[in-house]
């Protein structure tokens, strides 16, 4: 990018003749001048209001960027290029003097080097070439500026057909930013995209399938922190019991419901459990108080859940669980496992009347135990329900259900990665979950979320 720069008047007249109105700053070694940066914030200065509007978007970006460097670390794919960008380094292409005289240069009859032409589709590009073939450079169109590798070659009539082929970012005239693996002019492998404006920011991260974003794909490995959940399930049914051998748990299979990147011997130690305790204003699991003891008794970190029912008042249900679950000093805290199908909301009165009984629970066992629940939610509810409550998005943190291989586009706590797992010591099939971060963030949230 360094000698990007002396493209500056050349960029902005193919700007103009592409349609596209965007701006472009000095170059800066410096980090903190990445603020004004090609790349995304757009120039809204001159007005109080605009001012603030800049400040909200820095502060969102910023809070965006420290969620993922705090829920990866290395091993993850693509923390690199991520931790670049928040340090202000994005992907910048770098292209050869070139004499505003000159529109190209030439060796034996081909293109060779640095050259200003248009492709069939029209659109102009600032390319480096070698032997007639176009290798990499800048590409202008109607709609922003791809910077990167490029692959095409001369036809008959003399344009080509430039295509982002291999690593580059992209830059929208609506200041929005892309990084990462093309193929054939779409994103194709692991990407960072971020999407911001006057009222949102929002961070994407992983994987890309034929322009289409899939999410990112974890590598479970033994640092990570794995926990169950369990109900009256886990110790049979009908007549069969079964006990719960609390000294020989490890968890020995991450279920088979989805592909997993799996490196090593999955033999992972239990660190949290999570145990049914109630269901709407009667139900109680007959095994919540012995299984809450033996996980504490084996230094398992233990919380409670409840199942939420559309039947009765989220105010009833509080007193309920209130009533029947334990709240020690160090608990995780409690969750509200919410599960209903979109007939079981609509005869409750709708997604107002759902939510509305749902803030009822959370106040109310918020108020007692002194700590936010969690929200025990699945995708599509995140998907479909949950956006009609934006406090509650906000407020409280997400345990997720999610059976795929990629992880939940959501800011999770935890992810029940499988209901198919297995653990010794457990008969028959147990959940499976995976924390949103490692030792160090999984300390924090033991020290700052639990009961006190």
């Amino acid at each position: 990018m360094k000698k990007v720069a002396k493209y500056v008047a050349i960029a902005l007249v193919a700007a103009v003749s592409c349609g596209i109105g965007f701006w472009f700053s000095e170059y800066s070694e410096k980090p903190e001048d990445y603020e004004n940066a090609i790349f995304p914030i757009p120039l809204i200065k001159g007005t109080p209001l605009l001012d603030s509007l800049h400040l909200q978007m820095k502060k969102d970006r910023k809070t965006e960027m420290d969620y993922y460097l705090d829920r990866h670390n290395v091993e993850d794919e693509g923390y690199e290029m991520v931790a670049a960008f928040a340090a202000g380094k994005q992907h910048q292409e770098t292209i050869d003097t070139l004499s505003v005289y000159n529109v190209g240069r030439w060796k034996g009859q081909k293109r060779e080097g640095t050259s200003i032409s248009r492709d069939t589709l029209g659109r102009l590009i600032i390319g480096n070439w070698s032997a007639d073939t176009l290798r990499s450079g800048l590409r202008f169109d109607s709609t922003g500026i791809y910077q990167g590798d490029l692959t095409g070659i001369i036809e008959k009539d003399g344009l080509v057909n430039a295509r982002a082929e291999g690593h580059g970012s992209y830059i929208s005239t609506a200041g929005h930013y892309f990084e990462g693996h093309w193929e054939n002019d779409l994103r194709e492998g692991f990407g960072l995209q971020l999407l911001e404006n006057d009222v949102l920011t929002v961070l994407k991260t992983g994987l890309w399938q034929q322009d289409v974003f899939k999410g990112e794909r974890m590598n479970y490995t033994s640092e990570r922190i794995y926990g169950i959940d369990i109900s009256r399930y886990q110790h049979g049914k009908g007549r069969k019991y079964y006990p719960i051998h609390w000294q020989q748990l490890r968890i020995s299979h991450l279920g088979s419901k989805s592909k997993k990147k799996i490196s090593g011997i999955v033999d992972y130690p239990v660190s949290f459990c999570f145990i049914k305790s109630t269901e709407g204003i009667s139900i109680r699991n007959k095994y919540y108080a012995t299984d809450y003891a033996a996980a504490r008794k084996h230094g398992i970190q233990a919380g409670a859940y409840h199942f939420f029912s559309t039947r009765t008042s989220g105010s009833a249900q509080a007193r309920h669980f209130i009533m029947n679950t334990l709240f020690r000093k160090g608990d995780l805290p409690p969750v509200l496992d919410i599960e209903p199908s979109d007939g079981d909301i609509a005869k409750m009165g709708g997604g107002k009347v759902l939510f509305s009984n749902i803030r009822a629970w959370l106040q109310a066992v918020e108020k007692f135990c002194g700590v936010k629940p969690i929200l025990y939610i699945n995708q599509r509810f995140v998907n479909k329900w949950l956006p009609e409550a934006p406090d509650i998005k906000r407020d409280y943190k997400v345990w997720i259900a999610r059976y795929g291989e990629y992880k939940p586009d959501v800011k999770l706590v935890m992810w029940q990665l499988s209901p198919d797992g297995r653990v010794k010591g457990i008969t028959g099939e147990v959940d499976i979950n995976v924390f949103n971060g490692y030792q160090g963030q999984f300390d924090e949230f033991i020290e700052k979320e639990t009961i006190k």
